[in-house]
């Protein structure tokens, strides 16, 4: 009976070890495609120091990619979908992650040791909801209920972008975001390498740290030079 009781443990143990592994794998996956995302939404976001024209074209040239082969915004709205169904995954891999680890720990620490890895963890954790709330604000603002604080049109998009800019707080608040997408991104990147098994040897956990760092800046710096330049007039109706 003994012997048969250590047999289920240990099996239990593993099988909660793979899930916990395939969750990291569903957080590393969704991951990278935000990564992707990111990437292009900075590189668009760039076009507007190419001025109105250059911007509202780089904007309505999204609405009829893949036409005629898809309706009007059909390309627009799978990447939606794919985006929302990532976002979904993340947040549920996330949650179950931290309910686990939560569990797991039965009995507080008397003294707790805020070491390294306890302070990106708790960063990560809180950045996530920080982030998750300033998305749906973004949406809002740019997407869904294109809200101009400015009081003036939502139809043309370089100007709502001016506008939104331009407001001293908004600005703040999105550069606020950037900061914490970029410490997000830094952590984030450097633990889908362990997760994905590419961080096997010194050297390659030296480039896997470098890269998350370098990818981290390039996404979170590339996002901020816009409203930058919108606050400090470079980027002007």
């Amino acid at each position: 009976m003994a012997i048969q009781n250590s047999g289920k443990t240990l099996v239990k143990g593993a099988r909660a070890t793979q899930s916990t592994i395939f969750l990291k794998i569903l957080m590393a996956a969704s991951g990278v495609v935000f990564i992707g995302f990111t990437l292009l939404h900075m590189y668009g976001n760039l076009k507007a120091f190419g001025g109105h024209d250059k911007f509202n074209e780089y904007a309505h040239h999204l609405r009829i990619l893949g036409e005629p082969m898809l309706p009007h915004e059909g390309a627009l709205w799978i990447i939606r979908a794919v985006l929302l169904l990532s976002l979904v995954v993340h947040v549920y891999a996330a949650a179950k992650l931290w309910r686990r680890a939560k569990n797991a720990r039965t009995v507080k620490y008397e003294v707790k040791k805020h070491t390294g890895a306890i302070f990106a963890s708790r960063l990560m954790r809180w950045g996530g909801v920080t982030l998750l709330l300033f998305i749906i604000w973004h949406l809002l603002n740019f997407t869904i209920g294109k809200v101009n604080v400015d009081g003036g049109p939502t139809n043309d998009p370089y100007n709502l972008l001016v506008d939104t800019f331009d407001t001293w707080w908004l600005t703040l608040i999105y550069l606020a975001a950037m900061a914490m997408l970029g410490a997000h991104l830094h952590h984030g990147i450097w633990s889908a390498t362990q997760t994905l098994g590419l961080t096997g040897s010194e050297r390659t956990r030296v480039l896997a740290k470098r890269s998350a760092f370098t990818l981290a800046v390039v996404i979170a710096g590339g996002f901020s030079l816009v409203p930058l330049a919108v606050l400090t007039g470079i980027i002007e109706k």
